[in-house]
């Protein structure tokens, strides 16, 4: 067999293996073990109706990021509830986390205050995050 020939043979070899592998990974089905492939929600609705979640979920001085929404939801003084855009104004990655009365972004650790989404000093990032309107119902928080 010519060099040229097994190249191309193994390059076929490949590629009918990738696309079994890619055809097998695209299969939305409950797997035999009774688990789903589809990766679990970050957010969504937590039963109510429209709601993103529970104000029982958002807790004082902290906030929970909505990913999929790309919404930050936080709370930050007792029954005191903001949302703002999880996209940061510095180079639009999505925030992943809120704590200590900052949210932050793991891409270049850019932190907003909480209370009014502006970036903390030392932040690459230099705008507000864009507030968002939500309305409470109950123990429901959902986007308005």
């Amino acid at each position: 067999m010519s060099e040229t020939t097994r190249r191309t043979v193994l390059a076929g070899a490949a590629g009918v293996t990738a696309a079994a592998v890619l055809a097998a990974c695209g299969d939305d089905e409950e797997s035999p073990g009774g688990s789903s492939t589809t990766p679990p929600s970050t957010g969504g609705d937590t039963g109510t109706s429209g709601a993103l979640a529970k104000k029982s979920d958002i807790p004082v001085g902290g906030g929970k990021v909505f990913e999929r929404e790309e919404v930050v939801i936080v709370q930050p003084t007792a029954g005191d509830f903001k949302a703002y855009t999880a996209i940061c104004t510095h180079q639009q990655c999505v925030v992943n986390e809120v704590s200590g009365g900052f949210i932050k972004c793991p891409c270049h650790l850019s932190r907003f205050a909480i209370a009014t989404g502006e970036p903390a000093p030392g932040s690459m990032a230099q705008r507000t995050l864009d507030s968002k309107s939500i309305k409470t119902d109950g123990d429901s928080i959902s986007l308005a």
